[in-house]
């Protein structure tokens, strides 16, 4: 019989409910997200896209990623409307999911897309500075970089060509 170190027992003790929790985690927010198109009848959650879902491994606490359309007012009044919606989704899901308990539900915005928007931004900004300092510093005349001169036609010619070319003649 192998024997099996006690690391490798507690990560394959610890891998299942890391797997069961992840499964449980996107069945959460599927089944949100059909409640909230088909049952949830409040105007100001027309528009909420569950992103994604964080239950606890106890089961009593769930933390659902949602993003919002419009201006702050309006994400104000979805979250809102959310929150009131909460015991009833909690209610449908019950009736779905067969599980020893359903986690009491907390929306919250999710914010990576405007914090991914920003680091774009910011990146942008380094680009376009650095572009800035190419700019400055590689204005080099064409006579100084050495392999370009002046053909009888006066189109640049590279020397670099003329070797190949040769090699080839050979």
């Amino acid at each position: 019989m192998a024997e099996i170190s006690s690391e490798g027992l507690r990560t394959h003790i610890m891998a299942k409910p890391n797997r069961r929790l992840s499964r449980l985690n996107e069945q959460f927010r599927r089944e949100i997200m059909v409640i909230l198109r088909r049952a949830v009848r409040d105007p100001r959650v027309l528009d909420v896209v569950v992103n994604s879902v964080e239950v606890t491994s106890d089961l009593w606490l769930a933390r659902v990623y949602v993003r919002v359309g419009g201006g702050s007012e309006e994400r104000a009044d979805a979250l809102q409307g959310l929150d009131a919606a909460a015991n009833f989704i909690r209610r449908e899901l019950a009736a779905v999911l067969h599980i020893r308990r359903i986690p009491e539900l907390r929306f919250l915005e999710d914010k990576t897309l405007a914090k991914a928007n920003r680091i774009e931004e910011i990146l942008k900004g380094l680009d376009v500075g650095r572009d800035e300092e190419d700019d400055e510093s590689g204005d080099l005349d064409d006579d100084e970089s050495g392999d370009m001169e002046d053909d009888e036609s006066g189109d640049m010619k590279d020397h670099a060509d003329d070797d190949a070319e040769g090699s080839r003649d050979r």
